[in-house]
């Protein structure tokens, strides 16, 4: 059986290589191993600045015509904050040459929605100006790449951008193909092909590349493939000369293989765009700190008496372990209370120099405005009797996903074996929107909000929820997915996706709501088009909410946004957990450009005066009773206090 076995797998691969097919590939493998053999590794990934530019005189600001005018204050500052931590100076003449440290990564830490990409593009091509040598890569979200493709045409920057995530060749790289190759035949379906292209187009200079996470841990981290025999690897790692990571609180976990690999890139010019960088812990943070800036641990060791005291012979493993352990006992305290000025002192002054803050002032001195309510609804008897079963089930996160279905529509729980007993009549009331608090108050809303020609954005962390409301809504306005029905999640192409973003953001269009996948959706994207936005459920992490409600309020928003966190009862422990850590975040990431606000709670009569639709639903005879209470400016207001039950430190 085995020589049998043997001799089959031979036959197969001599058929194989003899094939014409195999043949085109072995011919197009061999050239690119011979061209990528010849690629240099030596010297600086930058260079000098560039010595027939015209630009010799003045600062980075003279190269921008009109700055003033094409950047907001906070991204004027941000631009000079980026080239003083990336190459040192913003003086032309100072910018020779660049430090030969390999200057310093930093964090552009803007408030979502507030024009990171536009500020980084500027960067980046004022940057290229004067150093044309220079590799930068994007690393972003997959559904990302896409995104920053169509803002680099929509500012006619003049840099072509490859999508290394993407499997087609564009036009330019098929042409580059054919001057490599001499031929293109089928080879568009040879991954590795395609990749070798668009990493040769790159590597001329020029032009920027974009690599999603996942695809840059694939090529580049410890479980690498051998790709092109460790060629990928190399070219990713050693040549980029910045790195731009967008959303960079993504690699946050230092044991997880794509921040082992980001660790790894030669460069220290490294870019974290990130809005929320705090996400759920002071370690999630320390681990960001590190990847940005490598010598963020030895800055900490410098200025304990721990660290002055750690010998010079200890190993790199023991510093690395005693800097984690002096920022756990600098940042345990802050944590806890908001009375250690000194540490949250001295945490501020550690990351000030390369960490740049704002909070998103701007969108409020330009935008018509946003109203956020956490709106607490009384489940019907049947949903309140389902919940009371949760609370028996052993395991805390199934508890809290099945209260969040429960609290939906009763409907969604109807296969769940917690649930048998009730399967039969669940089941039959999975057509009445009625039967659920939250899909009831869904549908009201946006039967008022249509009214008022206005769209509807709802987010949701779970996939069951969204399909249901889609079923509820084609069935209750006789409506189409795709045409008043937008539904997204992590299953569309990028390319799709965007489409059904446009479709959405059309003002002439028919879209009347979005269903979005709120992990698959929450990021990078522009929503504008809607100006109701509905949380159906509570997250544990603030920031993936705060990034949710930005993709409406953000720049080119026309509209006021409002903000509805919908909830029961059972759910609000939930939320002020999550409050906590936004506290933490505030904390940390204060700035002076303001961006507050008072904010203050009330009853149902002390904020619906703001908001036509809410007053008309609280004030409608058969639908006021469903409110159990309406909060203003919930994360502003004391909400651990006004919810005196809630016990944070469980």
């Amino acid at each position: 059986m085995l020589r049998l076995d043997k001799a089959l797998s031979f036959s197969y691969l001599l058929q194989y290589v003899e094939s014409p097919e195999r043949h085109e590939r072995k011919y197009v493998v061999e050239s690119q191993n011979s061209i990528m053999n010849q690629i240099p590794f030596q010297g600086s990934p930058c260079g000098n600045l560039e010595s027939s530019s015209v630009h010799s005189e003045g600062t980075v600001l003279d190269l921008i015509p009109d700055a003033d005018k094409e950047l907001y204050p906070h991204q004027l500052d941000g631009f000079k904050f980026l080239w003083r931590n990336i190459a040192g100076d913003i003086h032309i003449k100072k910018l020779e040459k660049l430090p030969g440290n390999g200057g310093r990564g930093c964090i552009i830490s803007h408030a979502p929605g507030t024009g990171k990409t536009r500020l980084t593009i500027v960067f980046l091509q004022t940057f290229m100006k004067l150093y044309p040598a220079c590799r930068p890569v994007i690393i972003a979200p997959r559904g990302m790449l896409l995104t920053w493709e169509q803002e680099l045409k929509k500012w006619n920057v003049g840099i072509r951008f490859h999508n290394l995530n993407e499997a087609k060749l564009s036009s330019e790289e098929t042409a580059i193909a054919a001057g490599i190759i001499g031929q293109t035949g089928n080879q568009e379906k040879n991954k590795d092909y395609n990749r070798f292209i668009k990493l040769y187009s790159w590597m001329k200079g020029g032009s920027i590349l974009g690599v999603g996470y996942r695809l840059f841990e694939e090529l580049a981290g410890e479980n690498e493939k051998k790709h092109c025999n460790g060629k990928f690897k190399k070219i990713l790692l050693e040549l980029p000369g910045i790195l731009v990571l967008d959303e960079g609180h993504t690699p946050r976990n230092n044991q997880s293989l794509m921040w082992k690999a980001l660790t790894k890139t030669t460069t220290q010019r490294r870019i974290i765009l990130s809005g929320t960088p705090f996400q759920n812990n002071f370690s999630e943070l320390y681990n960001t700190l590190c990847l940005v800036n490598p010598r963020f641990s030895h800055q900490i060791m410098s200025e304990t008496s721990c660290g002055r005291n750690l010998t010079k012979n200890a190993g790199r493993k023991r510093k690395a372990n005693a800097a984690r352990d002096e920022w756990a006992n600098l940042t345990s305290s802050i944590s806890k209370t908001d009375s250690d000025a000194d540490g949250l002192k001295k945490l501020r002054s550690m990351i000030e120099p390369f960490v740049h803050i704002h909070k998103g002032s701007i969108l409020q001195n330009t935008l018509p405005g946003m109203r956020d309510c956490l709106v607490i609804l009384r489940p019907t008897d049947l949903q309140r009797k389902l919940l009371q079963n949760v609370a028996r089930v052993d395991k805390f996160l199934e508890q809290a996903y099945l209260a969040s279905l429960i609290s939906v529509h009763p409907s969604l729980v109807a296969e769940k074996p917690e649930f048998s007993d009730h399967k039969r009549k669940l089941k039959s009331l999975a057509s009445d929107p009625n039967a659920g608090v939250k899909t009831r108050f869904l549908i009201k809303l946006i039967q008022l909000s249509i009214r008022l020609h206005e769209k509807v954005l709802v987010f949701s962390e779970f996939i069951d929820p969204l399909l249901h409301i889609k079923n509820l809504l084609k069935s209750h306005f006789s409506w189409n997915e795709g045409r008043e029905i937008i539904y997204m999640d992590g299953d569309q192409g990028i390319k799709q996706r965007q489409h059904l973003i446009n479709s959405f953001n059309d003002k002439h269009g028919e879209a009347k709501v979005l269903l979005a996948s709120q992990r698959a959706c929450s990021e990078g994207i522009n929503l504008v088009g809607a100006s109701r936005v509905v949380l159906l459920d509570v997250v544990w992490n603030p920031s993936v909410e705060r990034q949710a409600i930005c993709r409406a309020y953000r720049l080119g928003q026309e509209k006021v946004v409002y903000v509805y966190h919908v909830m029961t009862l059972m759910e609000v422990k939930k939320y002020a957990r999550q409050a906590e850590k936004e506290r933490i975040s505030e904390l940390i990431f204060s700035s002076s450009d303001g961006g507050g606000g008072g904010g203050r709670s009330a009853g149902c009569d002390g904020v619906v005066s703001e908001d036509k639709v809410l007053e008309a639903m609280v004030g409608h005879q058969s639908f006021g009773s469903v409110f159990e209470r309406i909060v203003h400016q919930p994360k502003e207001s004391d909400l651990v206090r006004t919810f005196g039950f809630v016990d944070l430190k469980q």
